[in-house]
């Protein structure tokens, strides 16, 4: 289907169908991908409840289609990872902003290398300034772990202060990001780490064993204080005591 709207008054654009394939390069490095992926993963994950009602969009390494002259120019890959809220969570080949009520992304983040990390900084933060209007910006390196976050105040990005444990605050996704164990993940609004479903499984697996474990030595201590008092019962016996009218 082809649009057309209106960029100026009395000016139409035709703007080319929407079924664009996204056009990205390979992740440079299987950290990268992984991290991509945890990203995915864990907010899906977290917003379970949500996606049932299908009012968001997440995906990585997706191109992000703005203009026809960037279809021909080629001159803007996608972001590694972004945000849409307030939208249908269905499949897409692509991001293709004029079939998608012009809107763009709520949140981006972009996984430096030493080849993409000086466009990252400049060029498409540029763009996510001044073009996408995108409220919330990051970077993260996951080789080095620099990371970094902004925010769009007043038409320009300001840095995002990190908290006491050095976490950065989204309102987007009313979540901090921070770095543990060499990868970005998601913290709680109270501080704490939010679990991956594989590590979630863990801790209810072993949460589970420790209830079983606690179970049975309570078990145990039930079946020895049922021996001492059979024990003290004979004695009384053996001293012709009847232990049932003490």
């Amino acid at each position: 289907m082809t649009v057309t709207q209106k960029i100026e008054p009395g000016l139409d654009v035709i703007f080319p169908p929407s079924n664009l394939e996204s056009d990205e390069p390979p992740l440079e490095s299987s950290l990268h991908l992984q991290q991509m992926l945890l990203l995915i993963q864990c907010l899906n994950w977290w917003w379970r409840d949500i996606n049932k009602i299908n009012n968001y969009f997440v995906a990585g390494n997706m191109t992000i289609y703005y203009s026809p002259r960037q279809i021909k120019t080629k001159d803007f890959r996608g972001p590694d990872f972004f945000l849409v809220l307030d939208t249908e969570n269905c499949d897409r080949n692509s991001w293709v902003v004029w079939e998608e009520g012009g809107k763009y992304p709520n949140l981006i983040i972009e996984l430096l290398s030493p080849s993409t990390a000086s466009t990252d900084k400049g060029l498409k933060k540029q763009i996510y300034q001044d073009i996408f209007r995108t409220p919330e910006y990051f970077w993260f390196n996951p080789q080095s772990l620099e990371f970094a976050g902004f925010i769009l105040f007043g038409g320009t990005y300001q840095p995002i202060e990190p908290n006491p444990q050095g976490l950065l605050w989204s309102q987007q996704l009313n979540l901090y990001l921070g770095v543990h164990d060499g990868k970005l993940r998601y913290f709680m609004p109270e501080g704490q780490l939010m679990l991956t479903p594989e590590e979630y499984g863990v801790q209810q697996t072993q949460r589970a064993e420790q209830a079983s474990q606690l179970a049975e030595q309570q078990t145990q201590r039930a079946e020895q204080q049922t021996q001492r008092a059979e024990r003290l019962a004979a004695k009384l016996r053996e001293l012709n005591i009847d232990p049932d009218i003490l």
